[in-house]
């Protein structure tokens, strides 16, 4: 039977490459002068810590990564945003976790997605996947083309491989 795992993969050096270009930028634009800004990505938690001693100056900073993070080819949707909390003299922290992998809850969504659509497959977890199979490549390629469509309201970064006939 065919069938096609569905994955949701970060690749780890881009995602550094992109945090260290924004580090270059922020050290060089005029609007950061005199502020301290940090960005750290720690991998073994899986998350991306910003730091700045301004309060207002936080979304200019996310903005900056955000746009070096598109430039690598990274979704946005890999990002979840904690609430900014307030650091040490005045400066405000916020954590952003790197959903790499699909969690059990969104793959149950994804799961969902697909039996709503009454497509003939079936689908099932495994580890950090989500496999698929169906009696022909066609139901097999239109469940793609769904998931694809409803990659935004499901929130998951969505890559499709190990196509097997």
């Amino acid at each position: 039977m065919p069938s096609f795992d569905i994955s949701s993969e970060i690749d780890w050096q881009e995602l550094d490459n992109a945090i260290n270009q924004a580090t270059k930028e922020i050290g060089q634009r005029y609007d950061f002068k005199g502020i301290k800004a940090e960005l750290k990505v720690e991998k073994k938690e899986k998350t991306v810590i910003l730091w700045v001693s301004e309060e207002g100056k936080l979304e200019a900073l996310n903005d900056i990564m955000q746009s070096k993070l598109i430039k690598r080819g990274i979704s946005l949707l890999a990002l979840e945003y904690k609430d900014p909390e307030p650091a040490f003299g005045g400066s405000v922290r916020q954590v952003v976790i790197v959903q790499a992998g699909i969690s059990k809850e969104k793959a149950k969504d994804i799961i969902a997605a697909i039996k709503d659509s009454k497509l003939k497959v079936q689908s099932q977890i495994q580890d950090e996947k989500v496999r698929v199979t169906g009696k022909n490549r066609d139901d097999l390629q239109s469940t793609i083309s769904l998931l694809r469509e409803k990659q935004d309201t499901l929130k998951v970064p969505m890559q499709f491989g190990n196509f097997r006939d």
